[in-house]
């Protein structure tokens, strides 16, 4: 095993502070809640988050018990309940906002539009199947204004 050095440490805390963010951010969460849930200050959660400052082992495992993870989570290790391997923001946006769609057949039309948008092999297959079962209008406001209509 190689000495870490302390460049490496200071990557470490970046991809740590980073995935504390992105998974703050897939909760919707902001920094003033996570920072209230461990009793610091928004700024701190900021430092954590940019890397500026190191996060202990047991702050580390208070913040993955917030955020859902286990501490393990933060450095790469695959863990059930991971979102998708990118970082991007939109990636983030849209997972969040799939998950609040309450009705089972708007989600269903929106992943056969999503496969068939992505090429998916089987894209055109949940089109076909989605296309026989017609959506019904949602009683509920939940689902940012979709009527059921994919």
């Amino acid at each position: 095993m190689r000495p870490i050095k302390l460049s490496d440490a200071n990557q470490v805390d970046r991809q740590v502070g980073e995935r504390m963010r992105r998974r703050r951010i897939l909760l919707g969460l902001t920094q003033d809640q996570v920072a209230d849930a461990l009793g610091i200050s928004y700024q701190q959660i900021q430092k954590y988050e940019t890397g500026a400052n190191r996060i202990s082992a047991g702050r580390l495992a208070q913040i993955a018990e917030v955020l859902e993870v286990l501490p393990g989570w933060f450095f790469g290790v695959a863990e059930a309940g991971d979102e998708p391997g990118s970082s991007s923001r939109a990636v983030i946006e849209l997972v969040r906002n799939f998950s609040r769609i309450e009705d089972d057949r708007v989600r269903s039309h929106l992943m056969a539009l999503m496969r068939s948008l992505a090429g998916g092999a089987d894209g055109a297959e949940a089109e076909a199947h989605a296309e026989e079962t017609p959506a019904r209008p949602v009683a509920n406001g939940g689902n940012g204004g979709i009527t059921g209509q994919a």
